[in-house]
């Protein structure tokens, strides 16, 4: 089990990374008209915007969520609040925008595996993903229940170190959450798991910044007589 915990939590996370960043420079580089969300709105309109806003709303509320919460070391905000208290408002916060994001996005799955139209334009990549991501937001609101049982903080702690441990390239990091939840586990090998298949599906369009369209020409466009 120690060498397993290792593996999966001490070696792999450095195989996503590895795979998330290469993979990535790797389709912009060579193949930027793929590089797009290939969204399917005119296909069918239906519930499409308030399902796109809860899922979009609610996945970069938890997304940046989980980076600042993971990587900003106790003592920045220990003047501030105590780690209980981080804990309480994660739970509050995270909650909330993971019951917008797993809405948004249970609608929008739905809606991609059952519209015929929609489906006949799906990959199985498109698919996957989406599945892939409502299972992983179900499993970050399941890790509430284990965290109320203990709201001192302490296991946020512990996540929080096996994080920056990850990024300072510290040895030994898995050890920071081998006896943690099952859940908790589960929920972070998805989560590295998303992060290997993000540059070989449609989420890297969340790197796309259209900086140059507000420095553009006007675009004429007249009627045909």
């Amino acid at each position: 089990m120690s060498y397993l915990n290792t593996l999966l939590f001490g070696v792999y996370p450095y195989i996503a990374l590895a795979v998330l960043f290469i993979g990535t420079w790797a389709r912009y580089d060579q193949g930027q008209f793929t590089w797009r969300a290939q969204s399917s709105q005119m296909l069918r309109k239906k519930n499409m915007v308030v399902a796109s806003v809860l899922f979009h709303v609610g996945v970069l509320v938890v997304f940046f969520g989980h980076l600042v919460g993971l990587l900003t070391p106790h003592w920045a905000y220990e003047w501030l609040m105590t780690p209980g208290q981080k804990q309480v408002m994660a739970i509050v916060v995270g909650g909330i925008a993971g019951v917008m994001a797993i809405v948004g996005g249970g609608m929008l799955a739905w809606r991609r595996l059952t519209d015929p139209r929609v489906q006949a334009s799906s990959s199985f990549a498109d698919n996957m993903i989406i599945v892939i991501l409502v299972v992983q937001l179900a499993l970050g609101l399941l890790t509430i229940l284990p965290t109320l049982g203990h709201l001192d903080g302490g296991t946020m702690l512990k996540f929080t170190s096996w994080a920056q441990g990850i990024f300072t390239l510290q040895g030994g990091v898995a050890d920071y959450i081998a006896d943690v939840h099952w859940i908790y586990k589960t929920h972070i090998f998805l989560g590295l798991t998303i992060f290997v298949l993000f540059p070989f599906t449609r989420l890297v369009h969340m790197l796309s910044v259209p900086v140059e369209y507000f420095g553009r020409k006007y675009q004429v466009v007249r009627k045909r007589a």
